[in-house]
Parts: structure tokens; sequence; C-alpha cells
């Protein structure tokens, strides 16, 4: 799924063998457990014969640094590869990052976004936790149950604006500031003030050069469990005291793709950027007083989307917050230490339920050490 959706984000950006090639050209990505299938047979080797159920050629299958690796090798880049394992928040990390890379001069262009294979492992441990809903996930509503779980990748080409320029591109959307944040309050739950989560978005505003007043739209990350949609009502609320901000999760239709959820929200960002219409919460029925929120409920609709917000909380108190513009409305310069980047001149995802995408022969063999 990752190769994939790298093949078809630079295919979208229009870039050619030669933008790809050279130290200039790096790949970030995030991911939650990266090759899951490989973890679980390890899991399971270790279960049922101990220590000698372990075989020497096992273990250098799975690593989360696989991913970018495998992206590098198909694309020729030779730049940075890198894994940011930030669990349900690791797009909007990987993004952020790669936005940095650019905005230091270390590279011009940067594949990023994140990717997530669902395992029974995944599975059996968010139902565990009782997080998972019995039929299907509704977002701040009253009776909401939980999540359903999906996977995915998604892979967005950022390069600085130089570069696209250089070569005649035209940019999609620009990246702004981002938003980081920790609560170290609890290993699967938000704080109950959302603190973190509000300082991260916050960040991402102020940072971005703009006020709240500027934002048109929030992609919520939208879990659909009751501790995650309270917190972020309340982010909702302490950041847009004055006015009521739209706000949707796509979780209601892709499921909750863990790893690579915010790097498939931050691709529905730029679709809303291009097109002025903002995705639904679908199955939404029975409004609950403590989720107070502008919801775009059930049905997609239009509005101005010229500066938008992606926001994502994980498991062990990440919170993680990016700021997507239409090209030309953030402000110059850019509150930020370097200058801004532009970014998402391609993008692709997949979210699928039923196959892989990239067969095995497509695979290059995993790296020896002194490649990794």
């Amino acid at each position: 799924m990752t190769l994939a959706a790298a093949r078809m984000a630079v295919e979208d950006a229009g870039l050619k063998k030669t933008h790809l090639s050279g130290p200039r050209v790096a790949v970030v990505l995030g991911t939650t457990m990266g090759e899951a299938d490989v973890l679980e047979d390890l899991d399971d080797a270790w279960i049922q014969r101990g220590q000698r159920g372990i075989k020497k050629g096992m273990i250098p299958k799975y690593g989360s640094t696989l991913l970018p690796i495998h992206v590098a090798r198909s694309l020729g880049a030779e730049g940075m590869v890198l894994t940011l394992p930030a669990a349900c928040a690791a797009g909007n990390y990987a993004i952020g990052f790669a936005a940095d890379l650019i905005r230091s001069g270390r590279a011009d262009v940067v594949i990023t976004g994140a990717a997530e294979l669902l395992q029974e492992l995944q599975f059996s441990g968010f139902v565990r936790l009782a997080a998972m809903a019995q039929n299907r996930c509704q977002p701040f509503d009253l009776n909401r149950q939980g999540l359903i779980l999906g996977e995915g990748a998604a892979l967005l080409v950022l390069e600085s604006e130089e570069h696209a320029v250089r070569r005649g591109a035209t940019a999609q959307a620009e990246v702004g500031g981002y938003g980081l944040s920790c609560d170290a309050y609890h290993i699967t739950r938000p704080h109950p003030d959302a603190a973190g989560s509000i300082t991260a978005m916050r960040d991402a505003i102020e940072r971005s050069g703009i006020t709240p007043d500027d934002v048109d739209f929030v992609n919520a990350h939208g879990t659909g469990t009751r501790a995650n949609d309270l917190a972020e009502a309340k982010v909702m609320k302490e950041v847009f005291p004055h006015r009521r901000v739209p706000i949707s999760s796509v979780k209601s239709m892709l499921g909750h793709c863990m790893g690579a959820a915010s790097a498939l929200e931050a691709v529905a960002c730029v679709m809303t950027l291009e097109t002025n219409i903002y995705p639904p919460t679908i199955g939404y029925e029975t409004p609950d007083p403590d989720c107070n929120v502008e919801l775009v409920a059930n049905e997609a609709r239009s509005g101005r989307a010229d500066i938008i917000l992606n926001n994502s909380l994980a498991f062990g108190g990440y919170n993680a917050v990016t700021c997507f513009a239409r090209p030309g409305k953030l402000p110059q310069p850019v509150r930020l230490p370097r200058p801004r980047t532009h970014g998402a001149a391609g993008k692709a995802a997949f979210n699928s339920t039923a196959r892989r995408i990239a067969p095995e022969s497509e695979l290059p063999p995993p790296p020896n050490a002194s490649a990794a």
C-alpha cells in the first residue's frame, strides 16, 4: 500500500526520475507498528514455542524503518529516510518533520505521509480496551460506542517553493506551521481538560502566522470514543471561543487507520482546499450536549476553505496539529523559525480492508545492516 501510494503521489505531482534522484530527496513516514503482519508472526512464534520459535531470518523482516527505505529505493531517492512511530498522530508528525527538512535547507523534496496494516494484534488490542463499536463509528453522537478500525497508506509530495517554480509545478496547498505536545496523562486516554491538544492547536495557529479567526475548517481526530470526542469538543470551545468553526471526522467513513489516520486526513484536507467541500461525518443521529460543535453531519457541504487545521491525538499522550492553506493565503512571512515550505504538490491515498495493494514480488529485499 505504501509503495502504491508513493507512486501515485509522485505521478500526481508530475515528478520525473531526474527530480527524485540524489541526496536532496528524502522520505519521512509515520506508522504505529510498521509491518504488523511480520510482528504478528514473531509474537505467535514466541507465544507458541518460546525463544526457540524465533528463527534467525524472522527479525530482519520486521522494522518500521523498512517503510521509507523501500519507498526510497523504488523512487531512487538518496536523502534521509526516517520513520516516526508516533502512534495515531504519526502522519502529522511526519508531515511536520518533512516540512522542517525543507525549511532548514536539508532537502528540496520530501515524500511523506504514513501507513498502517491491520492485523489481529491491533484488532484484539482495541477490543480488550473496550474501544471498538459493534456496528459503526458515530463521532460526536450521544450514543457513540467507539471506533471501527481500518488500514491504508497516504503520501504527499512536499517541496520547496524554489524547487516547484524551477520545474514549473503548481502547488496544490501550502504547509503552514504545526503544533506538538504530550499530555503525559494516560497511555490510552487524552487529558480530561484537553490541555495538551489545546496547546498543540494554538501552537499550529501561532506558528502559521494566523489567528483563530483565519481558520475555516478543522478536520477532527474524531474517533467516536467518549473520551476523545469530549476532549476535541473542549479544544474547539477553548481555541475558538467567539465563533463556531465547522468540524468533521472522516473516520466515520474510512475507519480509524491508526498510524495512517492523520496522513489520510491530510489528503482530505488538501482536497477540501481544492474543492471548497467539507467532508461529512456520517452516522450522526443524536446530538450530545457535551459535544456542542459545528459538525458537518451526514452530508458534505460547501464553504470557504482557505486555511484548514488537521487535528490528531494518539495513545501515549501524543497531540499533533498541522495547518494546510490554499497557496498564497498564509501571511508573509509565516511566524516560524525558518522560511515557510510550499508543499503538497502531489497526493495519493489507499484505504483498504480487503486486500494488499503491492504484491510481495514488488517489494525490494530487506536492507543489510550497513544500508539501514
